[in-house]
């Protein structure tokens, strides 16, 4: 491992020597231990090391910015280079600012030192519960692993910020066979600090393996119809990043192709519906206490109770705007919970379905998406009728928020996400 404080220096050193009055640097390094597992058998264990570099540098409005993985003298000299010539053939943009001063800081997160022997007895525990409990899952891989990082933030203005992290990840990858039926391949994975719990009582792994062997019954879905959709946390996921991609997100903003550009402080979904950007809570892994602007991170309120409170904007996005900056980057979601049980939602269902997973393009600017419903079961008359083979869904971006008719009590915790289930209608679902 590196000394990465002395590479920091080492870099501000190169920067005045060259006479850069703006700039920002990161360093940082990691080390992940990883163990592998093929067919619920042990197959690897590896270590990785990575460390990267990155310098951007502001003269006259004139922006250049340079990365690499080299943290010898040469390899900086490299990068500083690099970003002086990017910066010497760049537009002048006055937006190309660096974030004021903030008090430096050390932020210590999560579990920087590695358990293995404990992470290995808790992988072989949930493979041994599921050849027991769920006989017909196949455990394709299973890719459990340590990382710890150390990243340190300096910038012109005074900033500098120091950040240890260390979480746990196991990933799963499964599907499910009985006799001459089989499934396809599914997905489900948490990020923790917590091995004192079953990896199977944490995030969606559980349900995910109940789906699977349920999905072995799966039949065509008859018709074409407009309905109710349930979306799983790990889905609503997903839907919730497409809102934020098409209507909040900086890019958006800029271009003006945002049709929520001019309605901050308005009503923009249902009042069923708050969502926030956590990047500290404590009941997620994946923590962010600043920024790559260089701003702490702030818990961000987006959406209250269908009230949009903020766009999300980069500091550069943000000078060009006229617009505040953002300052939470994390993605690190959290929707607030309902007043539904799960099961009440699904008991209110006269047609529809279950979403465990979509699979379609990014919807236009209109909101308009169309795509396969995955790992999804129809409900008629309050009950779950049965899993179905892959169903077209369509619909509105934006109405799938407003038109919400519950929200549930219960909420999944990934590691990287607190979500609830969200049931919506008006969405048209066609099977065969």
């Amino acid at each position: 491992m590196n000394d990465i404080l002395k590479v920091s220096d080492q870099l501000t050193a190169l920067l005045r020597a060259q006479g850069v009055g703006i700039y920002e640097t990161c360093v940082s390094e990691s080390e992940k231990q990883e163990l592998n597992t093929e067919k619920a058998d042990f197959n690897l264990f590896r270590t990785i090391f990575n460390c990267g570099v990155s310098v951007t540098v502001i003269q006259d409005g004139k922006k250049g910015a340079a990365s690499g993985n080299d943290l010898s003298e040469a390899g900086l000299e490299k990068v500083v280079a690099d970003a002086m010539a990017a910066m010497a053939s760049a537009i002048p943009d006055e937006a190309n600012v660096i974030a004021e001063r903030e008090e430096p800081e050390v932020f210590r997160t999560g579990c920087y030192e590695a358990d293995m022997p404990r992470l290995y007895d808790s992988v072989k525990a949930m493979m041994d519960t599921i050849g027991s409990d769920y006989p017909r899952v196949n455990l394709m891989t299973v890719i459990a692993d340590h990382t710890n990082s150390h990243k340190i933030y300096v910038n012109s203005n005074g900033t500098r910020f120091e950040h240890f992290d260390g979480a746990y990840s196991v990933g799963v990858e499964m599907s499910g066979s009985d006799g001459e039926k089989n499934t396809g391949l599914d997905y489900a994975g948490v990020v923790t600090h917590d091995l004192s719990t079953p990896l199977l009582s944490q995030g969606s792994l559980t349900q995910h393996l109940k789906d699977t062997e349920a999905s072995l019954n799966s039949v065509p879905l008859p018709g074409k119809f407009e309905g109710t959709v349930i979306l799983t946390p790990d889905c609503l996921g997903n839907f919730i990043y497409m809102l934020a991609s098409n209507y909040i997100m900086g890019s958006v903003i800029m271009e003006g192709t945002s049709q929520w550009l001019n309605r901050l402080g308005e009503q923009v979904a249902s009042d069923k519906v708050t969502l926030s950007l956590k990047a500290q809570d404590d009941r997620l892994a994946t923590a962010q206490p600043f920024t790559g602007d260089g701003y702490r991170s702030e818990d961000v309120t987006v959406i209250d109770k269908g009230i949009l409170n903020t766009f999300l904007l980069s500091l550069y996005a943000a000078k060009k705007t006229g617009r505040p900056v953002t300052k939470n980057t994390s993605f690190a979601l959290v929707m607030e919970p309902g007043d539904t049980s799960f099961a009440d939602m699904i008991a209110s269902v006269e047609k529809g379905l279950i979403v465990g997973g979509f699979s379609g393009g990014q919807p236009g600017a209109n909101g308009e998406f169309s795509g396969v419903a995955k790992n999804s079961f129809y409900v008629e008359n309050g009950r779950i009728v049965g899993a179905v083979t892959e169903t077209m869904i369509n619909g509105n971006l934006e109405n799938v928020f407003k038109n919400v008719i519950a929200v549930s009590r219960e909420q999944v915790c990934d590691g990287s996400s607190v979500l609830p289930w969200l049931s919506c209608g008006g969405i048209v679902i066609s099977g065969k």
